[in-house]
């Protein structure tokens, strides 16, 4: 065991503050990483503030972060895949029994024994998971990534979990040229919706609230944007679309957004309403339409992500925050006071 910096919270109450807490020293099959970068994700918030108590009870100190690039400082003996220096990446877990059916398909994200980056049991130290907010980690090689070269390591950390959430469902639901696809809702996932969409050479259609997000839903990729709160720019595209990502986790008209659907049309959520949605069967019956969500992706497609954000040039919009602001960073996010994402640049934890 090593002592590392990190910043935690002590209890739902209590501001992220500077602290220490133990790693384990890499076993054969682990790599340890210096986080360069952890992007801010709103699931940190709602873990920090123990929100999901009734699901996922917060267990204290809580040290959040699953959105972590950094170099590797050293590797096991029994790994393979990467090297000290090789620039690499964490996203939302970092270990899976590897043996139920979920994970022989590549699908780790649903393995019934999976471990969380943070606030889970941790069978090496037999406390739990600590996350990003961290000046290093150590991961068993199956759960690192390879991040391209080329891509700017600030706006590559929030792909590991804004990037897979949209770019999962876009690619398990076949958007490709020629589709026509609607992104609900302009911010941390949406504008990574967008981005993918566009670059998966979609019709891209922005659907947002606040007429002032145009300018940018264009600028990131839309072909076209309209305001969900227009009856009549709503009904000009009624049946037309082959997919809709719904990324808004306030409460919504779903059933608006259903009858966009063309037949055999598919609406996907990321985003995650506090309530249960009200919805008409008539909406799905008469043109077989099917509404489904999506959690992450797998380690498999979490790399074929990386990979096509390498080709494609593609990093989420960061705001680059030293440490010593992720408590007003929280702040904003509830007033979603941030384009489109948060970026701790990790080097400030060693003035902290």
């Amino acid at each position: 065991m090593y002592n590392a910096k990190a910043f935690s919270a002590a209890s739902a109450t209590s501001p992220l503050a500077s602290t220490q807490i133990a790693r384990r020293d890499p076993t054969d099959t682990d790599v340890q990483i210096e986080i360069v970068f952890c992007g801010i994700c709103h699931s940190d918030l709602h873990q920090v503030r123990n929100e999901w108590s009734g699901v996922m009870p917060t267990v204290y100190p809580c040290v959040p972060g699953h959105e972590i690039v950094g170099r590797v400082t050293k590797v096991g003996s029994g790994v393979k895949k990467f090297k000290v220096g090789d620039i690499a990446a964490v996203g939302c877990m970092v270990d899976s029994d590897g043996t139920c059916p979920n994970c022989k398909e590549g699908l780790e994200q649903f393995c019934p024994n999976l471990t969380l980056t943070y606030n889970f049991p941790d069978k090496h130290t037999g406390g739990v998971t600590y996350g990003g907010y961290s000046d290093s980690i150590v991961v068993d090689q199956r759960f690192v990534l390879k991040v391209p070269s080329n891509l700017d390591l600030a706006g590559a950390a929030p792909l590991l979990c804004a990037g897979i959430t949209t770019f999962s469902p876009l690619h398990h639901w076949g958007v490709t040229k020629g589709k026509k696809v609607g992104i609900v809702g302009l911010g941390g996932l949406g504008h990574m919706g967008v981005k993918f969409a566009h670059a998966l050479g979609a019709h891209v259609v922005l659907f947002t609230t606040s007429p002032g997000k145009k300018d940018d839903a264009l600028r990131l990729g839309a072909d076209e944007v309209v305001i969900s709160k227009n009856a009549d720019e709503m009904a000009k595209h009624a049946g037309s679309f082959d997919f809709i990502l719904d990324a808004v986790s306030a409460d919504h008209d779903i059933n608006a957004l259903l009858g966009l659907l063309r037949r055999d049309g598919n609406l996907t959520l990321v985003g995650a309403p506090e309530k249960p949605f009200p919805v008409s069967a008539f909406n799905l019956i008469f043109a077989r339409r099917s509404l489904s969500g999506s959690l992450i992706g797998g380690i498999a497609e979490t790399q074929e992500m990386l990979d096509f954000c390498g080709k494609h040039n593609i990093t989420a919009d960061v705001e680059v925050i030293p440490i010593q602001k992720v408590n007003e960073a929280y702040e904003r996010l509830l007033k979603a006071d941030v384009k489109y994402r948060f970026s701790i640049d990790m080097a400030s934890l060693k003035g902290a």
